[in-house]
């Protein structure tokens, strides 16, 4: 996952995050890149690159971008003649069209479901959910572990009350949808919204509330 933000105090920034800060870090600055790892299990966590937002030919903005194959190859070489070893790969939005395939309740909570949610054909998450309009069939938007939403937060996996949880289900306020509700609950998509699995199109979504597409009354 890669994001950027335009520090005009000290110029273009790309920050790019791979998982989550550990507890204790080893930070390493080699001309333009900074590698950030795990101390003790030595996984790199993330990169802090500067100055390169005219090779990559982007706006740089508050928020989550994702680069093009030769974008990528240009921060590649740009780790590399720094002297570090990492390699990174473009992928797609993590944040995605899914499919809630079965709930339980969960074991210690009685507002909380733990859901198996599909995002592929291939792959169902466990996920824990609050959401008070949640049930079985219905189409949603998840953000899978790695994902950074419109606040800046960035998703992992993690457990809710001893309950492994990967991902989110997530809100149209979440998501920061004009029109959205300002109270806890899924967005539920309409059915001709997207296939499952699609990366969630925000520009489509737009006319979700105005237009009364969602059910708002939970």
């Amino acid at each position: 996952m890669i994001t950027t933000y335009n520090l005009k105090a000290c110029g273009d920034i790309l920050v790019i995050v791979l998982a989550p800060n550990a507890n204790k870090q080893q930070v390493t600055t080699n001309g333009q890149v900074t590698r950030i790892q795990n101390s003790d299990t030595k996984k790199t966590t993330g990169f802090n690159i500067a100055g390169l937002g005219k090779q990559l030919n982007i706006t740089l903005q508050n928020g989550q971008i994702y680069l093009e194959k030769d974008q990528i190859t240009i921060v590649n070489n740009a780790i590399r003649e720094a002297g570090f070893n990492d390699v990174l790969v473009a992928e797609a939005s993590k944040l995605v069209i899914g499919r809630v395939k079965s709930i339980k309740s969960h074991p210690d909570s009685d507002h909380l479901s733990v859901t198996s949610t599909a995002v592929s054909d291939e792959k169902v998450l466990q996920i824990v959910s609050g959401s008070p309009n949640m049930r079985e069939g219905i189409k949603v938007v998840v953000a899978q572990p790695g994902t950074m939403m419109p606040s800046g937060a960035l998703i992992w996996d993690g457990a809710i009350r001893g309950v492994p949880s990967s991902g989110m289900i997530v809100s149209g306020r979440e998501l920061q949808l004009v029109g959205a509700p300002d109270k806890p609950g899924a967005l539920i998509l309409p059915e001709n919204f997207g296939e499952i699995g699609e990366p969630f199109d925000f520009d489509k979504a737009k006319s979700l509330y105005k237009d009364g597409l969602v059910d708002t009354e939970y």
